[in-house]
Formats: C-alpha cells, sequence, structure tokens
C-alpha cells in the first residue's frame, strides 16, 4: 500500500513539474520560419539569410529561411499572417512593400499590423546594360523625352517601381513598367538586354556593377556611392539638384499580436544581430547602410514611408483609392 501511495505522489509530482515546465518555458521551443515573399538573390532575401544566422546564435533555434514569391511579396505575406500568431512564423521585406499592400488591395492587413525589425538602409540606383549607348544620366533623360524607355522592377509597388514612379514625378519623363517576381529576375533581365534600365536597390546590383554587366548612371541620394570593386557613383542631385533621397529598409516584419515574451526575445536578439560584423559587413558590401529600428521608433518611420510612397503611387495612377481612406495623411 505504502509503495502505491509512493508511485502514485511521484506521478502526481512529475505532472505538477510537467505542467510547471510547460507554463513557464523560455520562448523559443522550436524553429521559426521565415517566409520571404520574393524570388532568392534579391535585397529581402539577402537580408533576412544573413540577419537569421546572426540571431539564430542568440535565440538557440534555426530560423529557417523559404522563399515564397508573387503578388509583389502579398502572397507570402499573407501566409504569415494566416499562420499561427505565435511568434514562430516571420516575414522578410522592405518597408517601402509593407506600406503599399493595404492601398493595393493586396492585404487586409495594413502597415500598423506589424511588429518591425529593420536592419539595413539600401538606396535606389539607376542602371542599364552594360553595353547600353546611354553613358549618364542625361543620355538616359534624352532618350526618355523621346520615347518611353523600359524599365525593369521587382514588381507593381516593390522598391525598383516606387524609385521609378518618384523619377517619373520628378523629371515629368515617362516610361514603361516591366514587372518582374523579383529583384533579382528584375536585375537579370536588365543584364540580358530584356529592358533598358532598372531604377533597383543597390544591394541587388552591387554583383552585376562589379562583374561590369551593369553600368550605373546614377544613386538616387544626394551623396556619391562608392562600391568596392566598382566605384563611385554620382548622385542623381548632380542632374536634378532638388531630388529626394529614394531607397527601403529591409529586415524582418510580423504580426503585432504576437505573444509578449516572444517579442521580448527577438527584440533582444534583433538588437545584438544588428550590431554584429556580419551585419556591418553585409551593409559595406552591398552598398547599404546598418540602421537597426524597431519598436515605437520603428512604427514612426513606417507610418512616414506609407505617408511618403502611398501617396505617390494614388498621384501616380498605381494605388486607385485615396490613402486617406486607410488612415494615411498626405506628406
Amino acid at each position: 500500500m505504502k509503495s502505491i501511495r509512493f508511485i502514485s505522489a511521484m506521478t502526481a509530482l512529475v505532472l505538477v513539474l510537467a505542467v510547471s515546465g510547460a507554463a513557464f518555458a523560455a520562448w523559443p521551443e522550436k524553429p521559426v520560419n521565415v517566409i520571404v515573399p520574393w524570388s532568392p538573390g534579391g535585397a529581402s532575401d539577402l537580408t533576412a539569410r544573413t540577419l537569421a544566422a546572426e540571431m539564430e546564435k542568440l535565440l538557440g533555434t534555426r530560423l529557417s529561411v523559404t522563399n515564397t514569391p508573387g503578388g509583389a511579396g502579398a502572397i507570402g505575406t499573407q501566409a504569415m499572417f494566416d499562420a499561427a500568431r505565435d511568434g514562430y512564423t516571420w516575414s522578410a521585406n522592405a518597408d517601402g512593400s509593407i506600406v503599399t499592400y493595404q492601398a493595393l488591395d493586396m492585404l487586409k492587413q495594413s502597415h500598423k499590423d506589424y511588429a518591425s525589425f529593420m536592419a539595413v538602409f539600401t538606396p535606389n540606383v539607376i542602371c542599364v546594360p552594360a553595353n547600353s549607348p546611354f553613358n549618364d544620366l542625361k543620355d538616359l533623360m534624352e532618350a526618355m523625352k523621346a520615347r518611353p524607355v523600359t524599365v525593369s522592377s521587382a514588381g507593381t509597388g516593390s522598391g525598383g517601381h516606387q524609385a521609378a514612379e518618384f523619377f517619373r514625378m520628378g523629371t515629368g519623363l515617362e516610361y514603361r513598367h516591366v514587372p518582374y517576381q523579383g529583384g533579382a529576375p528584375a536585375v537579370t533581365a536588365t543584364v540580358k538586354g530584356e529592358v533598358e534600365a532598372i531604377m533597383q536597390l543597390s544591394m541587388e546590383v552591387t554583383e552585376m556593377l562589379r562583374a561590369k554587366q551593369l553600368k550605373a548612371l546614377a544613386v538616387m541620394d544626394g551623396e556619391p556611392l562608392d562600391v568596392e570593386g566598382y566605384g563611385a557613383i554620382p548622385p542623381i542631385t548632380k542632374w536634378l539638384p532638388d531630388f529626394p533621397s529614394v531607397g527601403n529598409r529591409f529586415g524582418f516584419f510580423l504580426p503585432k499580436d504576437i505573444p509578449a515574451d516572444a517579442k521580448e526575445a527577438i527584440t533582444a536578439a534583433f538588437k545584438t544581430a544588428a550590431a554584429s560584423d556580419a551585419i556591418k559587413k553585409f551593409a559595406a558590401d552591398r552598398g547599404s547602410k546598418v540602421v537597426t529600428l524597431y519598436g515605437e521608433e520603428a512604427e514612426k518611420e513606417m507610418e512616414v514611408k506609407a505617408s511618403r510612397v502611398c501617396w505617390l503611387l494614388f498621384e501616380s495612377g498605381v494605388i486607385k483609392n485615396s490613402p486617406d481612406q486607410y488612415g494615411i495623411p498626405k506628406p
């Protein structure tokens, strides 16, 4: 009888400890799925893989990166929102894409529904095939005055498309948009001469510039961009003095309503990873800058980005409904 009571007591103790352990287990308890809603090799993909490699050391679990391209990034992003809100499914993207999905009627969620962790800023660079007759920005603009030059991008509403619209609005010059399923295919198409120009992110064109497969005409910024192994790219302000800086921030975008313990652990790991030598080297190699934005600061920057980008796309006819319908004020 005593032995039965002892066994029963031990069984009860084991059950109590098991329940307590489950209740107070530290996050994470399993691998994280990182969805890149673009093709491999683009800025979102490159940033995600570099950042994930650093963060998984700190979190003590694997961050598995998978590519789910389509719908200018909306398909993979929707897959994240459809998954359990437990902190184990993330998306990797650009702030400029995230802020457009609702206004473009691609997703129901707005940019306010994300917890954003942005690690790298990369400016857009105007490039042409290496054998192009355009040798500087003036040549390209002269051609655009005569006819609509073909310009590729990663998709409708993507960073490259936004840059082309900023260029059109700033110069009054028309172009013919040729969208692809991601930055890497868009760059490849330009290299092959399928299109005449691209205004893609520096991160996505640096390798082809070094390989002399592309020729850079201007960086869409007020300062020259030095690319090791290629040289200095002149700023667009050399020809258009009042042109604004155009670029995107890249990192991880999660549902805002994940558990507090998951968000706390992710934030701590992100802060350390974003300050790592690996991220600094990655940014330098790709003609980019480390930014490290999260929490309330990231939310404020997303509001500014949404206002600037969505109203630009509305005024250019890409977005059909006024952004103020989505609570996005005009800049």
